[in-house]
């Protein structure tokens, strides 16, 4: 993959991104908030963006959007690293429950 292949894969992942990200705001402000990561703040700048807006920040050559993740213990729980199939479901409930708890630290 050359870089131009690149900058055309972030501006795609921007794009549907924020695509996403003012429909869930818009659908379900709260739950927009965490699944995204988001302040209060940023969802009313989401909210409010018109389509030409949204085309004109996705064509930038950065990622909008991070990994939230940034601690050994939640990728080991989310990628279930040496578990059986029977905890997968209470490793990603876990890792849930550890990105919930970051949520309200940052609200």
């Amino acid at each position: 993959m050359n870089s131009d292949q690149i900058v055309a894969e972030i501006r795609e992942a921007n794009l549907s991104y924020l695509m996403l990200a003012q429909t869930l705001v818009r659908a379900d402000r709260e739950q927009a908030l965490f699944r995204l990561g988001i302040n209060e703040d940023t969802a009313n700048l989401i909210s409010q963006l018109t389509p030409a807006q949204i085309m004109k920040m996705a064509v930038g050559n950065t990622l909008l959007c991070r990994f939230r993740m940034d601690d050994d213990i939640v990728w080991n729980l989310l990628t279930s690293h040496g578990k059986g199939a029977a905890n997968e479901g209470v490793s990603r409930l876990h890792a849930s429950i550890l990105m919930a708890g970051r949520h309200q630290e940052a609200a």
